[in-house]
């Protein structure tokens, strides 16, 4: 059995990125915080999470259409991926992120919290995934 890994998982958005945590002995996430800043800030906000945490690992959410194509956001998801690698030389992981906010607002959350409980929907969902139960 291989050692608990601690991952940050994203639910990106231009305006607000949600931020969620959890590890793999638990498989279950559990929301942070969303930052609300943008370039150079944002960044600053999740380096701050980062060193908090000390991921071995980030999960981020990509979008895509029902149908599973691509559209824009999509290509901003994983450009913002790619950020996240090249800044901070952790591995990062996408996850199809379709409906995590719906699901969200389903289960009770508010505007302010919705982005990191999609967040904690993404990770869980990287933990269904990718992470075998023992």
């Amino acid at each position: 059995m291989s050692a608990p890994r601690t991952l940050l998982a994203f639910d990106y958005g231009t305006r607000r990125v949600g931020v969620a945590c959890g590890n793999t002995l638990m498989r279950q996430a559990q929301p942070l915080r969303t930052i609300a800043a943008e370039g150079d800030a944002r960044f600053a906000a999740i380096q701050k999470l980062i060193a908090e945490w000390q991921p071995e690992a980030l999960v981020i959410g990509v979008p895509f259409h029902p149908d599973g194509a691509e559209h824009e956001n999509t290509q901003r998801a994983r450009k913002f991926g790619r950020q996240l690698a090249g800044r901070f030389r952790l591995p990062v992981v996408e996850v199809d992120e379709r409906y995590t906010t719906t699901e969200a607002q389903a289960q009770g959350a508010d505007e302010r919290s919705v982005d990191a409980a999609a967040a904690a929907i993404i990770l869980d969902q990287y933990f269904r995934e990718h992470v075998a139960s023992t």
